[in-house]
């Protein structure tokens, strides 16, 4: 049994040609038997070898599809047989593996294969399948199963792609030609075993002729020499990959790649002028900006870097120049004041050059360039100069007012020669010790000096411009106040001399020494000696020690401090000043109870108490007088804490809200401002059994008729009959008598509120109730209506209505 295979395309079928012939090369002398050996006799007259001739398998080789068919029939594989297969439907062709069903189909009775859909053999460049003949009724294989391969066969269907493009490269300018750029790689999806579909080759379209690419590597490299950044530092390719090595009917793909040509140092730098022209005023501060220059250089970042320097000009020292590192700008600087009348103009000679030299480039010239600046001064309108910006002068404290102690001297240092006036910064005399003559300048002596107070003076002295009172210059005038003897020597501190009662006669008591405000300091020679009238007593004696310090000694021993606690000891201190000084300082020596080592225990007189209370009585009657003291004002303050109005709670709050009534009421709005219950409850009163500690003496406006007195209860007897008062006193009456109830009850706070109406009111519905009219006359008008005004003129409705025999109280 053998496989025959066939192909849709030429190749194939020359393939399968070839396979037939060899398959019935293979098979001649052999029958269509199932494996019987066919005998046949060798020529030398023996006998023949058996020969078996096995069973064959399925033999085929790949089938070939082309990709992308688009035709509108399946597209036919190839076709399977079996020798088993008679013809006469026996055997069925079964196909299995991938896509056996949604893509490949085959004829089970003719073993035909077909593919169902367009194949892609950039998805899927082959599929494994496997083929069986079985028996048509039972299925039995009469064939083994074997595996065989349907292989996509490739057309040109993908154009070359760029991966990693746009690309972004960059070349150092001026470089020479040929020198690589950059290289780019495009890929091709197709098979590259077959034909030229993926065999690609590159071109440049647009970047011409700066530039060239290498056909087969796609290495770009530039193609003109010395390319010059300054001219022009970018430019951008457009790259071509075609594949079927360039032929017609390729397909190709682009990129772009932009190139940038990198700076070197090629540009040497140039100054713009070689001469430059700056102003400025001799007014102008030390380290201030003179000018600002510029070389310019047409490369950047380091390669123009540059530095500056003074090579040589008129002045030395008197200007600098650094370099700004952020516009790289040549910045001159002033080091030294100027002065117009001085020198009115400079002249510098100025090199710029760069800072890292490309020594590939030194044949291009040098890489520095120089200039002129010449810098002219204006000139301005200065203050006044002191000759000595500070002057020293000396004046004795014993000087007369009006003594001159020196001059000061400024001039004008402008061409115009203004005249000085001088004046002193009393800031700095406060207390006015110095003048000084405006037109001379010469200091003298305003009040008597004392050095002791202030033995230097720092004045600061003005001279302006007679011309310009605006320009003022400032100069300096140190004034020492020299010494004279004129104050006496005096102790050097407050001594506290103690006496010990049991000291001994020549016992040195105290040392003493003296100090003089006068100078010297360290040079005053002094001498001690007790004054006059005590220089013969027979108490103590001083020894000066010649050296500025004297000794005080006791004459004898004994002192008692019952006899005297305290001695007075006046020293007379005479300093070496001429004419010398001298003063007179009382020590006080105390006499006091000492130890047996010395030391005070007590001093001063003894006091002596008298026969009495004791210490501790005395204390104790103090204590209880304070605290009696503390009784009564808190006493005082709680009296007066209870005279000041109580703060009690709303519903604590019994206080009466009396209302005066002078003239016509303010309607429904009066309520607002007290309590309204009491009057529209004229029945209740309060519990007559209340106690009442004070009798009111109040005036009673209506003498109540006999008859209109109650008789129920005999507490109720001053209660007067309000139903049988007349109108127009029922709520004055009323109002009397709650006023004295307020007044004799001890519970109610000590105050009553009182408000008067002086007006006519607002929105009552009743319009007016004046009674300024209507309770004056004895009018016959009829009140019946207010009982349909609603509760609120309930109370009116009963006081002024027709019903016979009713309460006025409800």
């Amino acid at each position: 049994m053998s496989g025959c295979c066939g192909g849709g395309v030429r190749r194939g079928l020359a393939l399968l040609a070839i396979l037939f012939a060899w398959r019935e090369k293979a098979c001649e002398g052999l029958g269509p038997s199932s494996g019987d050996a066919d005998k046949s006799p060798q020529s030398d007259g023996t006998s023949w070898d058996v020969l078996h001739r096995n069973r064959r398998s399925w033999v085929w080789n790949q089938f070939f599809v082309l990709e992308e068919y688009t035709g509108n029939e399946p597209l036919y594989v190839g076709k399977l047989h079996s020798d088993v297969d008679k013809g006469d439907g026996k055997v069925k062709y079964v196909l299995s593996g991938e896509g056996s069903t949604s893509i490949f189909t085959i004829d089970e009775n003719t073993g035909d294969i077909h593919a169902n859909k367009r194949l892609d053999r950039e998805a899927q460049a082959y599929y494994t399948l496997q083929a069986q003949a079985v028996d048509r009724i039972t299925n039995i294989p009469v064939e083994p199963k074997s595996e065989f391969v349907v292989k996509v066969q490739d057309i040109n269907d993908n154009e070359p792609k760029f991966l990693d493009g746009p690309y972004l490269a960059g070349v150092p300018e001026m470089s020479p030609l040929g020198t690589m750029v950059v290289q780019v790689a495009a890929t091709d999806a197709d098979d590259p075993t077959y034909g030229n579909s993926a065999r690609v080759v590159y071109s440049i379209i647009h970047g011409q002729p700066y530039f060239s690419v290498e056909p087969k590597t796609g290495v770009i490299r530039t193609a003109l020499p010395n390319m010059d950044r300054e001219t022009r530092d970018q430019y951008v390719l457009v790259i071509q990959a075609k594949d079927m090595v360039g032929q017609m009917g390729g397909l190709s793909g682009t990129t772009s790649v932009t190139v940038t040509l990198t700076d070197v140092n090629d540009n040497p730098p140039r100054f713009t002028h070689k001469n430059y022209q700056y102003t400025v005023a001799e007014s102008l501060p030390m380290q201030s900006v003179v000018a600002r220059i510029k070389a310019a250089d047409t490369d950047i970042g380091s390669n123009a870097e540059m530095d500056y320097r003074i090579m040589d000009g008129d002045g030395p020292g008197q200007f600098n120049i650094t370099t700004d590192e952020d516009t790289q700008d040549g910045v001159i600087l002033l080091l030294r004041p100027l002065d117009f009348e001085t020198k009115s103009s400079f002249s510098l000679r100025i090199e710029a050059t760069n800072r890292h030299i490309d020594s590939s480039f030194l044949s291009l010239g040098p890489f520095s360039d120089t200039t002129t600046v010449k810098v002219t001064v204006e000139d301005v309108n200065e203050p006044p100069v002191f000759s000595a910006p500070l002057s020293r002068m000396v004046v004795s404290e014993d000087a007369r007012v009006g003594t001159s102690i020196g001059r000061v001297s400024a001039h004008d240092p402008d061409n115009s020669n203004s005249g000085i006036r001088y004046s002193i910064d009393r800031n700095t005399d406060l207390e006015r010790f110095f003048n000084v003559d405006a037109l001379s300048g010469v200091i003298s002596t305003a009040k008597p000096l004392d050095r002791e107070a202030n033995s230097v003076h720092n004045l600061t002295i003005f001279a302006m411009e007679s011309q310009d009172p605006t320009q003022i210059g400032h100069g300096v005038a140190l004034v020492s106040v020299l010494d004279i003897n004129d104050n006496a020597p005096v102790f050097a501190i407050d001594y506290e001399t103690l006496l010990c009662e049991n000291s001994m006669p020549g016992q040195v008591i105290q040392t003493i020494s003296a100090v003089d405000r006068d100078e010297p300091l360290n040079g005053h020679r002094f001498y001690f000696s007790l004054a006059a009238p005590v220089a013969s007593n027979l108490n103590f004696t001083l020894r000066d020690n010649k050296d500025n310090t004297a000794s005080i000694l006791t004459k004898r021993g004994g002192f008692r401090r019952r006899e005297q606690a305290v001695y007075r000891l006046p020293v007379l201190i005479v300093d070496s000043g001429t004419p010398p000084l001298s003063s007179t300082n009382t020590l006080s020596v105390r006499v006091c109870e000492c130890d047996s080592d010395g030391v005070a225990l007590s001093c001063g007189a003894i006091a002596y108490t008298a026969t009495g209370l004791s210490t501790g009585a005395l204390m104790a009657i103090l204590g209880c007088i304070i605290t009696l003291l503390v009784m009564v004002l808190l006493i005082v303050t709680m009296r007066r804490r209870r005279k000041e109005p109580l703060i009690l709670d709303e519903e604590r709050d019994i206080r009466e809200n009396i209302v005066r009534y002078d003239d016509e009421g303010g309607g429904e709005e009066d309520t607002e401002a007290f309590d309204m219950v009491t009057l529209r409850n004229l029945n209740a009163m309060r519990d007559p059994s209340v106690r009442r500690d004070v009798t009111p003496d109040t005036p009673t406006f209506f003498h109540y008729p006999p008859a209109a007195r109650p008789a129920a209860a005999a507490a109720n007897a001053a209660r007067p009959a309000y139903k049988n008062l007349p109108d127009n006193v029922v709520f004055r009456e009323f109002i009397w008598d709650r006023l004295k109830d307020a007044d004799v009850d001890p519970s109610a706070p000590p105050y009553d509120s009182l408000q008067t109406y002086a007006f006519e009111g607002s929105g009552s519905v009743a319009e007016s109730l004046s009674s300024l009219e209507s309770l004056s006359t004895d009018s016959d008008q009829n009140y019946d209506y207010l009982s349909n005004w609603g509760p609120r003129f309930k109370k009116l409705a009963d006081l002024y209505g027709n019903s016979e025999g009713a309460s006025i109280f409800s």
